[in-house]
């Protein structure tokens, strides 16, 4: 067998498409409720939908028996706080998270979490996926509890972090769908959502896709519809021979359910906010390198020397034991944990942590690099649990990681990990192998904003309903887009019991055929997806970085507009997967033009949502403490005032639990 560049080499030809081409062909397909998306959410929403009686279809980017940035599988479990050993209240927890986030994320998504997080574990238990330590492997240790077998991460006091099993997650969440009954249209690239009489801000009546295998178009009539897909993480960086095995994102995520939902109508809120992209790539493997965060919480890190990095809780305390590092100390509540988009935690929610004065006390030469992770001072329990199941199960490190580094020789008993050799400003945390340093200041990730959901995860447009976690406002990672799609997809099934037929507008569904197709039309001269999608990063790397003004994101919007209206306008693709390519392109335009036109519309700095405006650098000022939900209306833009806690004000009832019982439906 050879590589691929040998048999190009051999050739000199790229081989001839494999699958039987058939652009123009229209397939159509009817539902109750299409799930659009996939990934550990959406086939959650597609499950429980099923389980409601009702015709329930997945349309799936890839292919959803590992799709998603789940897909690899995951090895601790968030939000759980209803559990038999927690000690962490829903009450508790939401407003932890709400407060962190003085009021930027949604409570009541985080409080629906945390009512249905366990129960939704539970399920997946119930799928054949390992959550409890059945085999005893790890009795006696700390962070079980022996009459249940759970065991828990980063606060073994409070317990509501449950690590589980999660290599084979996606795998089990597919054969469940397919044992339901759901039908899966894998490979399939989404380019719109259909709506009555074809009007933005209309019902949501069904989509629109082309399969990148055969070039098909198809049209999905549905009563409901769920959007379940990852966010756009080829927004504002485009370098896949970089990026593909550093991220920890997935690369096939390109914005295309907040495309279509903002093409439709849909509000959004918060899409102005991003952050730092120290996960996009400019690292290393995830966990491949010495670290003492997330995975590998509690671990030692000890210098060039052997003498280690000390411990500090969050008022600056200097831990002495390494048992200390997974209880909150005094004046905490209970400590969060790392991953569900809390992007500020207040002291009293925080993790211990490696002392964040690092960086100067290696410049002062009080420690030597390079540093190492230590796990032979952990005890026996703890290495075996962080190497062999964490690392085991952690979403892509089985495999590249953990397979590898084992094989090569590496024993956690008796070898230490190197961390990065890299500029000092690297170690103000233990993430080492995210590589901070090594992005430019001006790649983003967008940062907490998604889709405006009411109580039943419902979107402004009537029928259409949204789930996952990055995708919506208070969504978090992935035990969070399990629970979000299993509560949207029971939701959406009982809309769809009484909703009247879906009726798409034909003219609708010809204007997306046309404008589907019109890459495979163009002279072969055309640029490639590639060269598009990599405009696109420099465009909003150049004017919507941390710091913008008006002019420039105006500037931005200029030249997507120009971009798209005429280099991908006249883009060429040779076949049916660089014709998804480049429709993701456009996803992505859509989604640029979201953040822009939110980030214009935001006339303040803001500290919370890491919004910097060189023309307002007032930061947080009180007149805006405030959400602005944003839409378009006949394709213009129109913005609202909504105070932060509206979740908990008419027509809501004043209390999370009230809400909660009044729309959880069964």
């Amino acid at each position: 067998m050879s590589t691929w560049h040998e048999y190009i080499q051999r050739n000199a030809s790229i081989p001839e498409w494999p699958y039987p081409i058939n652009y123009g062909k229209v397939n159509e397909v009817v539902t109750d409720v299409l799930v659009i998306g996939g990934g550990v959410a959406g086939c959650q929403a597609a499950i429980n939908a099923a389980k409601k009686g009702v015709k329930v279809a997945i349309a799936e980017r890839g292919h959803a028996k590992r799709s998603g940035s789940g897909g690899a599988g995951v090895d601790h479990w968030h939000g759980a706080v209803t559990n038999p050993c927690s000690k962490v209240t829903p009450e508790m927890y939401t407003r932890a998270c709400y407060d962190s986030m003085q009021g930027y994320t949604g409570g009541h998504v985080r409080y629906i979490i945390t009512k249905e997080s366990w129960d939704t574990l539970l399920d997946c238990e119930q799928m054949g996926i390992q959550i409890r330590d059945v085999n005893d492997e790890f009795k006696g240790a700390d962070f079980r509890d022996e009459e249940t077998k759970l065991m828990f991460a980063y606060d073994y006091e409070n317990k509501h972090i449950i690590r589980v099993w999660g290599y084979d997650i996606k795998p089990k969440l597919y054969e469940e769908a397919k044992r339901v009954g759901v039908n899966i249209y894998n490979r399939m690239m989404v380019t719109s959502l259909l709506t009555e009489g074809g009007n933005q801000g209309a019902r949501v009546v069904g989509a629109t896709g082309v399969d990148t295998h055969t070039g098909e178009f198809y049209v999905f009539r549905s009563k409901a519809t769920v959007i379940a897909t990852g966010g756009a993480g080829r927004l504002s960086v485009f370098a896949p021979e970089i990026t593909a095995s550093g991220t920890m994102a997935d690369m096939n995520s390109a914005g295309v359910g907040q495309a279509i939902g903002w093409n439709a109508g849909a509000e959004f809120v918060c899409t102005e906010a991003s952050g730092p992209g120290g996960l996009v790539g400019f690292g290393y493997a995830p966990y491949s390198t010495a670290n003492a965060s997330n995975t590998y919480h509690g671990t030692p890190i000890v210098d060039a020397d052997g003498k280690e990095v000390p411990w500090i809780d969050v008022f600056g305390r200097e831990l002495k034991t390494v048992e200390d590092r997974f209880l909150p100390q005094e004046g905490q509540q209970f400590q969060l944990g790392i991953g569900i988009g809390i992007s500020r935690t207040n002291q009293e929610f925080r993790l211990n942590d490696i002392n964040p004065d690092l960086p100067e006390r290696l410049r002062r030469g009080e420690f030597k690099l390079p540093l190492y992770a230590d796990m032979t001072r952990l005890s026996e329990m703890e290495r075996r649990c962080i190497w062999g199941m964490m690392v085991g199960n952690e979403g892509k490190t089985r495999i590249p990681i953990y397979d590898t580094y084992t094989k090569a020789g590496f024993d956690p008993d008796k070898d230490m990990m190197q961390a990065p050799v890299m500029p000092l400003e690297g170690y103000f945390n233990a993430c080492y192998w995210a590589g901070g340093p090594n992005t430019p200041p001006t790649v983003r990730g967008m940062g907490g904003g998604g889709f405006l959901l009411d109580w039943d995860l419902k979107t402004n447009l009537e029928g259409l309903y949204a789930a996952a976690g990055g995708t919506i406002f208070g969504g978090g990672c992935h035990g969070e887009s399990h629970t979000t799609g299993r509560y949207a997809g029971r939701h959406a099934a009982e809309y769809a019991k009484t909703a009247a037929e879906p009726v798409a507008d034909s003219r609708q569904i010809e204007a997306e055929k046309t404008h589907s197709y019109s890459a495979v039309k163009q002279s072969k001269e055309g640029n490639g997806w590639k060269e598009i999608n990599a405009a696109i990063a420099r465009i909003m790397r150049d004017y919507c970085g941390r710091h913008k003004n008006e002019l420039t994101l105006n500037l931005g919007l200029r030249l997507l507009n120009e971009l798209k209206t005429t280099e991908l306008a006249s883009a060429y693709a040779s076949n049916p997967h660089e014709l998804g390519r480049l429709l993701e392109c456009h996803a992505l335009i859509s989604v640029g033009e979201l953040v822009i036109k939110a980030s214009l519309e935001r006339k303040a700095s803001n500290s919370i949502l890491d919004f910097h405006r060189l023309d307002y650098p007032e930061m947080d000022p009180p007149e805006w403490q405030k959400l602005l939900p944003i839409k378009q209306v006949d394709d213009k833009v129109e913005v609202r005032d909504l105070p932060l806690d509206f979740h908990l004000k008419p027509p809501y009832a004043p209390t999370y639990e009230e809400n909660y019982q009044l729309h959880c439906g069964s």
